[in-house]
């Protein structure tokens, strides 16, 4: 029997090709692992009504943990139309199964590290090291959404002037959501020896559930007299990160928020090709690259798998593999200073499993 069980998820896209990637590293590792494959996706979404069947989730309740490809989400009224004729008047919601992953397993912290290895020529500068707490449940991804506005809602003081055709997605932060996420963040900052953890959010617009977000920081950073603290407006943060990405270190943000400023820092630091992620909770983890599906490249093996295998080094810190996973950064680090193996994105033209082959020639 393996000593890990591991939920294989390809999912839609590129997502067969950078997993297929990934297992190349990991078995020149010879991690002793059963990795098991389940269903998800925009296939089954289509044919089934549901793109995370109850089979998936039945099965990683029996796993460690998951390594995640990519997924497809597109608008309800394309989604709606791409279903089964079958299921047509069934009335279904299409849902982000990512997102129902984080809530179903409470996977409230996703952690994204933004690091511009040298020798990158998509670096924005050299030495960006970067590490992104967003909350993972809550904000505006809670699934709180309504197409036309509730009879019950027109009672909120309010509400009564909105036209009842108005869409609704509500925004909900919790002082729970919030205290866990931003002393994640601390803890991580106090034990890494990082020096400052910034807290992102637009409090002085989005006064209640962001003004939440900001006071728990405030009372959450008072304990943690030996890390610095400071905070800023998401909107002037995207301007001054880019002028000087070397004032800030370990970010803390609201589940939007740490979405769209990961984009921006991954981008910062080689493009989505390097960007990993890992959904972590108490006792459950989900390990994805931050990509998305890029269906045209479907089965080609163009893309820059370096993204998923670094999630993968994230998946083996989290199941204690921690000479693994320094060895996965080496070589990573070794391939990309050397600049002789690159894929398109990095100018290149050596396919996701010739990457792989490299990385795997680093190893040490």
């Amino acid at each position: 029997m393996a000593k890990y069980r591991i939920a294989w998820l390809p999912g839609d896209g590129i997502g067969k090709d950078v997993l297929d990637a990934t297992r190349i590293v990991l078995d020149a590792l010879k991690l002793d692992a059963e990795y098991v494959h389940g269903d998800i996706g925009w296939d089954f979404w289509c044919k089934e009504g549901d793109p995370l069947p109850q089979r998936t989730i039945d099965m990683m309740k029996q796993t460690n943990c998951a390594m995640f490809g990519a997924i497809t989400s597109k608008p309800r009224t394309i989604a709606n139309k791409e279903l089964d004729p079958d299921l047509q008047n069934k009335n279904l919601v299409y849902r982000s199964p990512i997102v129902r992953m984080r809530q179903l397993f409470d996977l409230y912290i996703c952690k994204r590290p933004c690091k511009a290895y040298p020798g990158n020529s998509l670096n924005y500068k050299e030495g960006i090291d970067l590490v992104i707490f967003r909350e993972n449940t809550e904000d505006l991804y809670s699934g709180y959404e309504f197409n036309h506005i509730p009879d019950a809602m027109f009672r909120i003081n309010g509400l009564e002037k909105l036209p009842r055709d108005a869409a609704i997605s509500i925004k909900v932060n919790t002082p729970k959501g919030c205290h866990r996420i931003i002393k994640t963040a601390f803890d991580f900052a106090r034990s890494n020896k990082r020096r400052k953890v910034t807290c992102v959010h637009k409090a002085n617009v989005v006064r209640a559930s962001d003004g939440l977000f900001l006071e728990t920081f405030n009372q959450v950073a008072s304990e943690y007299s030996d890390i610095q603290s400071d905070d800023a407006n998401v909107d002037s943060l995207c301007q001054w990160i880019l002028k000087n990405p070397f004032n800030y270190d370990v970010l803390v943000a609201p589940n939007l928020y740490g979405d769209i400023i990961s984009d921006l820092c991954a981008q910062m630091t080689g493009g989505l090709g390097f960007g990993s992620s890992g959904n972590v909770g108490e006792k459950y983890a989900v390990f994805e690259p931050t990509h998305g599906s890029a269906p045209k490249y479907t089965g080609m093996y163009k893309v820059n798998p370096i993204a998923t295998i670094l999630a993968a080094k994230m998946m083996l810190e989290w199941i204690g593999e921690y000479d693994m996973a320094v060895k996965i950064e080496n070589a990573i680090r070794t391939v990309v200073k050397k600049g002789e193996i690159r894929t398109y994105d990095m100018g290149g033209a050596v396919s996701t499993l010739d990457m792989a082959r490299a990385v795997v020639e680093e190893l040490r």
